[in-house]
């Protein structure tokens, strides 16, 4: 096994965004809802070390959730 391996990443999953005003923020409590950007059906982002890698769509199995890879990002160089 190289040492590269054993290299930890970040890695998170944006479902979507979106940008409210700060007032509003401090008036949410336990169970407010927060519209995003995104439809159903759009895909999730993949992001590593901050970085869009990947898209995907959320999979549900009982009370976990999962990240299904449907295209890799290309990266302009």
């Amino acid at each position: 096994m190289s040492a590269l391996e054993e290299v930890s990443v970040q890695m998170s999953v944006v479902l979507g965004s979106t940008r409210l005003p700060i007032r509003h923020i401090l008036t949410m409590g336990r169970g407010a809802m927060i519209p995003l950007d995104c439809g159903y059906d759009d895909p999730s982002e993949l992001h590593v070390n901050g970085t869009l890698i990947a898209l995907g769509k959320v999979l549900v199995n009982g009370d976990r959730m999962s990240l299904e890879i449907t295209q890799m990002v290309e990266r302009g160089g």
